[in-house]
C-alpha cells in the first residue's frame, strides 16, 4: 500500500540509456536472466485478494530456494488462510550480528484488463519499461531480493548474520495480513535487529538522474471511517425531500472543503532540508523554510499547493473512496454510505480527525464511525551505520555521492506492525523512481528496465556489505 507514493516519471527513451550507463559495473548475465525470469513469474501470478492467491506464488518461489540447496527447515510456507500464505526464507550467516529481516508483500491490488493498454498479469517490455501489475508495488523489488539471496547461496557467501526474507500476504487489503500473522503465531521466524522493507522509498530521480536516496523512518497513520445516512425509504413514485443519497451527497460536498492544518515533524523537516540542496530559486527557499523548526507557514502553503505529493507530506488528508446505497431502482434508499480514507500525521490524534470530519459534514444525521482502530505509528530511529552503508552503495552503483534522507511516507506499509512491537523498520529499495508521477495501484503500472537492473547491483552490494 505504501507503493501508492512510488513514482516513475514518463521519461523519454533517451533518458533510459544514460541511467543504465551510470552503473559502476554490469550485473552478470546469469543474474540478469534469473532476475528477469523471476519478474516474469511473479507478475504472471495473479495475487489479488479477489481472484488470485499468494500461496501459489509463495510455493513456487519456495521450490526455487529448495532446488538451489537451501535446507527445508529454512524455507517455510506458513499461514492459516489457504489462499494467503507467506514465504519465509533464512540465509544462514556467521552469527556475528543479529538477523536482518528483508520484507516485501506478494499481494497486489486488482487490475482489470479492459482498463490497461497491456495485459496486467503478464510482464511486457516496451519503450524501456517493464509493464505489469506489481512491477512498482512491489514485486519488482521483491524479485530483486529473491535473486540476491539465490546468488549469495550459489556463491557460497555467508553474511555476518542471518538474512531473513519474508514475502507476505494481505498488505494491500489487510485480510490475513502476513506480518500480523507471523508476529502472532511464528514470531521466531522473523525476529530481527531491524527490518528493510522494500515497499517504498529508494533513489529519487530528480533533474534526470538519481539524486537522493529516501529512507522511510516514519509513516502516516492509516484510518478509514464510514459515513452513513439512514431513512425509512418508500416507493420511488412518491419521492420526498429527505432522501438518504441527497443528504449524504450534500455532506460529502461540505467535506470536500475540509483542509487539515499544515505542520511538519522531524522526518519531513529532514527530508526537505536534503531536497533543498537539489533545487534553486523560490522552490529551494521554500524547502529550506519548511525544514526549519518551526516551519514557515507561508512556505508550507506554497509547497503544499505545488503538488499532491508535497501536500500529503505536510498535512493529514481524508478522501472518499467508496460509495454504497439503496436496495432497488424503484425504491427510495433506506441507507446511503460512503467510506472515507484518512492518512493521519503521526502526531495528530485520530479522535481529533474524526471530530473534524463530523464538524465538516455539519449534519447530525450522518453517522461517522471508524472502520477499525487506527494503529499507532511510532517512528524508527535513524540508524547511522545503515545509512552510511546505503550512501556508499549508492555512490558505487550510480557514480556520484547522494544524500540518504529520512522521510515520512504518506502511504502505509506493514512496517507499522513491526514498529509497534519494537522492531525498527526502514523502507527503501534500489529501484530509481520519480516522485512526480504515480502508477502504483493505477493503469499501466511500470518501472524502467534500467532501474530494475540497477537495483540488482544495489541489493547485492548493500546486503553483502552490511
Amino acid at each position: 500500500m505504501s507503493r501508492i507514493l512510488r513514482r516513475i516519471l514518463p521519461v523519454a527513451l533517451g533518458l533510459v540509456l544514460p541511467l543504465a550507463a551510470q552503473a559502476a559495473e554490469p550485473v552478470p548475465a546469469g543474474e540478469r536472466a534469473l532476475a528477469h525470469e523471476l519478474l516474469v513469474q511473479m507478475i504472471g501470478t495473479d495475487t489479488t485478494s479477489e481472484h488470485g492467491s499468494t500461496t501459489v506464488l509463495a510455493e513456487a518461489l519456495a521450490q526455487r530456494f529448495l532446488k538451489a540447496g537451501f535446507p527445508a527447515a529454512d524455507v517455510q510456507v506458513v499461514g492459516d488462510d489457504p489462499k494467503r500464505r507467506n514465504l519465509v526464507v533464512r540465509l544462514r550467516g556467521q552469527g556475528k550480528r543479529e538477523p536482518v529481516l528483508l520484507l516485501a508483500h506478494l499481494d497486489v491490488v486488482e487490475a482489470l484488463p479492459q482498463d490497461w493498454h497491456f495485459p496486467p498479469f503478464k510482464l511486457t517490455e516496451q519503450g524501456g519499461y517493464f509493464y505489469g501489475r506489481g512491477t512498482m508495488d512491489i514485486k519488482g523489488a521483491g524479485a530483486g531480493l529473491v535473486a540476491t539471496l539465490l546468488r549469495f547461496h550459489q556463491e557460497g557467501f555467508r553474511p555476518k548474520g542471518d538474512y531473513i526474507l519474508a514475502l507476505t500476504a494481505g498488505e494491500e487489503d489487510g485480510k490475513s495480513n502476513g506480518v500480523q500473522w507471523l508476529l502472532a503465531h511464528r514470531p521466531e521466524l522473523i525476529r530481527s535487529r531491524y527490518s528493510i522493507n522494500v515497499d517504498g522509498g529508494g533513489p529519487e530521480i530528480r533533474n534526470g538522474r538519481p539524486e537522493v536516496v529516501a529512507v522511510e523512518t516514519a509513516e502516516k497513520v492509516y484510518a478509514s471511517y464510514t459515513l452513513t445516512v439512514r431513512n425509512p425509504g418508500g416507493h420511488s413514485s412518491l419521492p420526498t425531500p429527505d432522501n438518504a443519497i441527497y443528504r449524504l451527497a450534500a455532506g460529502l460536498i461540505r467535506l470536500s472543503k475540509l483542509e487539515f492544518p499544515l505542520h511538519t515533524n522531524s522526518a519531513t523537516r529532514g527530508y526537505y532540508a536534503q531536497l533543498a540542496t537539489l533545487y534553486a530559486g523560490a522552490k529551494a527557499a521554500d524547502m529550506r523554510a519548511v525544514a526549519h523548526d518551526p516551519s514557515d507557514p507561508a512556505a508550507m502553503r506554497r509547497l503544499a499547493a505545488s503538488s499532491p505529493y508535497n501536500n500529503a507530506h505536510l498535512r493529514t488528508t481524508c478522501v472518499p473512496t467508496l460509495l454504497a446505497g439503496g436496495d432497488a431502482e424503484n425504491a427510495l434508499p433506506q441507507m446511503a454510505r460512503a467510506t472515507v480514507n484518512c492518512r493521519i500525521l503521526p502526531d495528530e490524534p485520530p479522535a481529533q480527525v474524526e471530530a473534524a470530519i463530523s464538524k465538516a459534514l455539519d449534519d447530525p444525521q450522518i453517522e461517522v464511525a471508524p472502520v477499525a482502530p487506527a494503529p499507532a505509528s511510532p517512528p524508527s530511529p535513524i540508524d547511522k551505520a545503515l545509512f552510511a552503508h546505503i550512501a556508499r552503495t549508492a555512490k558505487a552503483v550510480w557514480g556520484h555521492a547522494m544524500p540518504v534522507s529520512p522521510y515520512m511516507s504518506a502511504g502505509a506499509s506493514d512496517s507499522v506492525f513491526l514498529r509497534a512491537v519494537g522492531m525498527p523498520s526502514y523502507v527503501f529499495n534500489g529501484i530509481p523512481y520519480d516522485v512526480d508521477d504515480d502508477r502504483s495501484h493505477g493503469q499501466d503500472e511500470r518501472i524502467l528496465v534500467s532501474s530494475y537492473e540497477q537495483s540488482l547491483d544495489f541489493d547485492y552490494r548493500l546486503l553483502k556489505s552490511l
